[in-house]
């Protein structure tokens, strides 16, 4: 006889479920599964939690976003390192008041994102618990000596982001008020609740070898470029009039909002940070498959992070994007 939780594991089984290909050899209903590497390949892990109260609220989040989600930032760990994503294990904690519609719809989002990025449910965990918390590990691959770590960055590389940032940031702050009725609010609200891993831009990069080192945005530019200069054992500076900013039209709504500090320290966009060789960069395009690839400063000798204002003015770069240990006021 099943169980509530054996009952349980089969819908999430069945929501994820899609062709499986031959390297799990065993996947779901054992206690562990078998995964066979591929030859001539490295493989990627990755974890990443999602909780409620931190990472997403039960009354503004809808279900669909958070199934989503919870898989997506963790494939954007896959795509830092250049390498494509193969498999995941989720651990779900739930209230049993959420185990009806509001599991079903969270099912429809995990189901959506796993076949738009070719992640398969290879199993996890499920347990009760009054709020909702999620694990996710996701495994990935990428051709040996193709992965492009955060360590990489030289004196003199230049420093590039893809897309637009802090719209994610600007969604998250659209979706607090209730207000999506321009098209921008649209727009960043999507990117908030349904980020996309820049996987092709990742994996592109990788291949070329054109990267020299390579990590995803996830918690701000002003707390991850920290990161990158802190595993490369350099500086930066980071030219401000070159941040790809949200654009906003000066309407009521957005008057108050100051664009340079949503770039820097806004969360949630998981757009890509890399450096590049200057010698490398007549091979970059513009664009890539529509993203802005954009220039935002360079690597320095000097283990200092600076912002260049306009008019030649340097100052600090503060880390003030999302940190989980910070105190709250």
């Amino acid at each position: 006889m099943k169980t509530g939780e054996d009952k349980l594991i089969q819908r999430i089984a069945k929501a994820a479920a899609f062709k499986s290909g031959r390297r799990l050899a065993l996947g779901i209903g054992d206690d562990a599964a078998l995964f066979i590497p591929r030859a001539g390949f490295q493989t990627i892990l990755t974890c990443d939690w999602f909780l409620e109260g931190s990472h997403f609220l039960r009354d503004k989040h809808p279900p669909e976003s958070i199934g989503w989600k919870c898989l997506a930032r963790a494939v954007s760990d896959i795509a830092a390192m250049g390498g494509a994503p193969t498999y995941f294990l989720l651990s779900v904690a739930i209230p049993d008041t959420h185990t009806g519609p509001w599991l079903h719809r969270f099912l429809t989002g995990l189901g959506r994102a796993a076949r738009r990025f070719h992640c398969r449910l290879a199993g996890g965990d499920t347990t009760r618990s009054d709020k909702i918390l999620m694990n996710v590990t996701a495994v990935g691959e990428i051709r040996d000596g193709r992965a492009v770590p955060r360590s990489g960055a030289k004196p003199g590389d230049l420093i590039y982001v893809t897309g637009r940032l802090g719209e994610a940031e600007f969604g998250l702050r659209s979706l607090l008020q209730s207000r999506t009725a321009g098209s921008l609010d649209r727009i960043c609200v999507k990117k908030h609740l349904y980020p996309e891993p820049r996987l092709a831009v990742g994996q592109w990069l990788a291949e070329k070898r054109l990267a020299t080192s390579m990590m995803d945005l996830s918690d701000g530019l002003s707390s991850d470029l920290p990161r990158l200069c802190a595993a490369s054992r350099v500086g930066a500076r980071i030219i401000v009039s070159k941040l790809p900013e949200v654009k906003l039209r000066l309407e009521k709504n957005s008057k108050d909002l100051d664009l340079t500090e949503l770039a820097l320290n806004g969360g949630d966009d998981y757009e890509l940070l890399f450096t590049i060789r200057p010698s490398e960069v007549r091979r970059l395009p513009t664009k890539f498959q529509g993203i802005p690839l954009n220039c935002i400063g360079e690597i320095t000798r000097r283990k200092r992070l600076l912002l260049l204002q306009p008019g030649g003015r340097e100052e600090t770069l503060s880390a003030r994007g999302w940190d989980p240990f910070r105190k709250r006021r």
